[in-house]
């Protein structure tokens, strides 16, 4: 692979990992693994306002995580691919509990930093 190809494989991975890196975007994904949900059930579910989740959901559909089917007047969110999913999901979950706090400490991305100020220059 030239390092061309790669430069472009990286940044479009680093695309899909935007998708997830929204708390409330990967609380939707972990809704929608348990099965088909309606917009007004995932406001519903997580306490969000429907534009927000609407947004979301936008997201989750440009990044090919999230399809919808009609059913009425209303649209049915699915995983695209729930089994990749929720392998990615679960290995994240296998890499924070082996990094335990590290990644809510990290000075560029962690609970702590404003997102207004950019990642640090450390």
């Amino acid at each position: 692979m030239s390092v061309v190809d790669e430069t472009e494989a990286l940044a479009v991975a680093g695309c899909l990992f935007h998708g997830f890196s929204d708390a409330s975007r990967l609380a939707i994904v972990r809704h929608l693994a348990a099965g088909e949900h309606r917009v007004v059930d995932l406001t519903e579910h997580l306490g969000l306002a429907q534009s927000t989740v609407s947004k979301h959901l936008a997201c989750l559909r440009d990044c090919g995580l999230v399809e919808s089917r009609p059913q009425g007047r209303a649209s049915m969110f699915r995983l695209s691919h729930p089994e990749a999913t929720m392998d990615l999901l679960a290995a994240a979950e296998r890499l924070l509990g082996l990094t335990g706090d590290a990644v809510a400490l990290c000075p560029n991305y962690g609970l702590n930093h404003d997102p207004a100020d950019g990642p640090s220059r450390a």
